[in-house]
């Protein structure tokens, strides 16, 4: 594959059954952003929640190294990914249809960030239809201790301990430096996810799926995130799944997560449609 090139996945649906829940109008894109580290197959599992609903969806996961790396050293590396993975939409030309996303963890946020961001400023996208968004397990923000959790995570068994400290070690001295201490001064230079969609939030609708017992995102992180939102005008709910968890909601309750997602989906259309039948969200201005 060519190095301007991302590595994503597009699967449309059957013909037949986007009509029986669509009835006409046009089914909706679904774009899923993987956390750090996630493999293609477990985030298709997501995408069948959508694909058996007649959906089109588009898999995408960061490389490890634009999350853990490029973002903790203020490389905006995932600002173009951002801008390829919206012109899948008129490469496929289903840039006319209704947008959705499902995000997980920081590492799919730092991308939807960059994304919003792009939905601001550039003008070839101002006609897109984007009507909601579900975040899992995500945003969080200065928790060095659940980063390198995740970090530890993605890393696996497989490489050697002593490789493994060495990269914990780093990790946690830079992101303490640049992402805790000089932060005060460094987001002047690159604010990280949290606070630059915070400050210019998307006015779209969004459903937050988190855990109290979520041990690399602390679930208050998503909740003050939440409250934000809501002041800045933003339609927004949010669901504490209690027990499961850093993304494995689905994991340990399946039936109960695939029926909000859904749920929240075909809300997201009705308003859409509801309100006005061209009708496109914009991103607020700041």
């Amino acid at each position: 594959m060519a190095d301007d090139e991302i590595d994503y996945n597009i699967v449309f649906p059957d013909a037949g059954i986007s009509e029986r829940h669509w009835q006409g109008t046009k089914e909706p894109v679904v774009i899923l952003l993987g956390w750090a580290g996630c493999k293609d197959k477990h985030l298709s599992k997501y995408s069948s929640i959508y694909n058996e609903q007649g959906c089109v969806t588009v898999r995408y996961t960061a490389p490890l190294k634009t999350v853990f790396i490029s973002e903790s050293f203020g490389y905006k590396e995932l600002s173009s990914t951002a801008l390829k993975l919206l012109e899948i939409l008129y490469d496929y030309e289903v840039e006319n249809s209704p947008i959705f996303f499902h995000i997980f963890s920081n590492g799919g946020f730092m991308l939807y960030r960059y994304i919003v961001e792009l939905l601001h400023s550039d003008k070839q996208f101002s006609s897109l239809c984007l009507i909601g968004a579900v975040v899992d397990s995500a945003p969080g923000s200065g928790n060095v201790r659940g980063a390198l959790r995740a970090l530890r995570a993605t890393l696996g068994p497989k490489i050697s301990p002593v490789l493994r400290y060495v990269l914990l070690a780093l990790f946690a001295v830079t992101v303490f430096l640049l992402r805790v201490v000089l932060y005060p001064l460094t987001k002047y230079v690159h604010k990280n996810h949290y606070d630059a969609v915070q400050e210019r939030p998307p006015a779209w609708p969004h459903f937050f799926l988190f855990s109290r017992d979520d041990q690399v995102i602390r679930h208050r992180d998503v909740e003050v995130f939440v409250e934000s939102l809501k002041q800045k005008g933003v339609p927004v709910d949010c669901f504490d799944f209690g027990s499961s968890p850093h993304v494995g909601h689905f994991r340990e309750f399946p039936e109960e997560y695939a029926l909000k997602c859904r749920n929240f989906l075909v809300a997201c259309m009705k308003d859409s449609e509801g309100t006005e039948l061209k009708k496109r969200h914009r991103v607020q201005n700041p």
